[in-house]
């Protein structure tokens, strides 16, 4: 089957169905004019023969759709280009590796999840020794002094702690994302690193459910990480950005 990659539409049981599934909430109480109000809904979104298949009382006067249509929109996937991290994947014996031929000393990361941020389950993943997904954590790589700060770091504290450890790089973790908080945060970062003249000695790298690198590029950091990035992506990443800066210094 040959399929056009300039009109692009989703998959379901045929090809260019467009069939597609979107839930939502609407503060309305249940009933059948709740069912009537979400399928017009889904029409004004742009599906086209909308159903309602699911509908679910939440109490409060508020009401729950699983709705089924058909999408009549088309993207051109072949013109879409996503910024990417730049750098070759290695694993942790590469990693390692690579740190002792091409840095030659150990290289200091820590990790946080700053401002009111508690949600340290990203930042653990990537820096705790046990790992996650069958992937070691930063602590565990001898070439690696990783630093996992805990969450609801202030900017000011983890900078003055790389100031204090001399670090190469600072992994943020951002989970909360209400009301942009989490842009707000990585900001200032960038800004108070700048004012204190740091900014280019260190490698900035954001992380967390909405970050991606883009995104990352757009707030000052040098890389951004979503979700299902694992600690060989991140060191990755960073021990060949240590190794480009060194030779261009």
């Amino acid at each position: 089957m040959t399929v056009d990659y300039s009109r692009i539409k989703p998959y379901g049981d045929t090809m260019n169905d467009g069939a597609v599934q979107v839930s939502f909430s609407l503060p309305v109480p249940c009933g059948e004019e709740a069912r009537e109000a979400a399928r017009q809904l889904a029409a004004l979104m742009g599906l086209e023969e909308p159903q309602v298949y699911h509908m679910a009382d939440l109490g409060e006067s508020f009401t729950y759709f699983i709705v089924y249509g058909k999408c009549r929109h088309t993207v051109d996937f072949s013109t879409i280009r996503v910024p990417k991290v730049d750098s070759a994947k290695m694993d942790f014996y590469q990693i390692n590796q690579f740190i002792r031929e091409r840095i030659g000393r150990k290289v200091v990361v820590i990790g946080a999840c700053t401002g009111t941020d508690a949600h340290t389950v990203g930042i653990d993943a990537i820096m705790n020794m046990k790992g996650y997904n069958g992937e070691y954590g930063l602590e565990r790589y001898p070439e690696i002094d990783a630093y996992n700060l805990g969450s609801q770091v202030l900017n000011e504290e983890m900078l003055a702690k790389a100031l204090e450890l001399n670090a190469d790089a600072l992994l943020v973790s951002q989970v909360v994302t209400q009301k942009g908080v989490h842009i707000a945060n990585l900001t200032e970062l960038v800004e108070m690193a700048e004012a204190e003249g740091i900014r280019d000695r260190l490698i900035l790298v954001c992380g967390g459910p909405r970050i991606n690198h883009e995104m990352a590029l757009e707030l000052g950091y040098d890389a951004g990480f979503g979700p299902g990035s694992l600690a060989p992506d991140v060191a990755s990443f960073v021990v060949q950005e240590l190794e480009r800066r060194q030779k261009t210094r």
